[in-house]
């Protein structure tokens, strides 16, 4: 079978719908599987162009979570080894490896807690940073590609919306 007989590749809309159908036509909820089945593929699909945009730079998605996780912490954008490895879901032997590889490339830094001389603290350095704000500057040129079919004034409502899903995913946990 040459390329010129292979099928087609369905688009991310044909595809769309058609797990929408076999959800729903297994006892699904329409209006829920078209949310949830809208916001996995858009994640699937934005997941594909991260990974493709951070092995560009030279970043592989663990680094790229550990990177996005410092950023964000909130308490002087430190956190421990430990803590880093329940973030990214990782082994914490995993995690000390992957930090070893972030040091030796100075993305981040090891220092030991001044309160608890027997724990590291793990922050980015201005390496780092630098590197957490190329990937944010590349990425918000596409994501800002993905929400332009929806218009400006529907936009703030749709980030509700979805604010409003991720706390009851928050409450279904607790």
């Amino acid at each position: 079978m040459t390329s010129a007989d292979k099928p087609a590749e369905p688009s991310e809309q044909q595809r769309y719908e058609a797990e929408v159908a076999a959800y729903v036509a297994a006892g699904g909820n329409e209006q829920v599987q078209r949310v949830v089945t809208a916001v996995h593929g858009l994640h699937r699909r934005l997941a594909q162009w991260y990974t493709k945009q951070l092995a560009d730079i030279g970043l592989s998605a663990g680094e790229w979570a550990v990177i996005s996780h410092l950023a964000a912490e909130t308490t002087d954008h430190v956190s421990t080894p430990s803590q880093l490895a329940d973030a990214a879901a990782v082994a914490p032997s995993s995690m000390t490896h992957r930090l070893d590889k972030m040091a030796e490339r100075g993305l981040i830094e090891r220092n030991p807690d001044p309160t608890n001389r027997t724990r590291i603290l793990v922050r980015l350095t201005e390496q780092g940073w630098q590197m957490f704000q190329q990937v944010v500057r590349e990425s918000d040129v596409v994501e800002s590609d993905v929400l332009a079919r929806v218009p400006e004034r529907d936009r703030e409502r749709l980030a509700k919306l979805l604010e409003l899903a991720i706390a009851g995913l928050d409450d279904g946990l607790r």
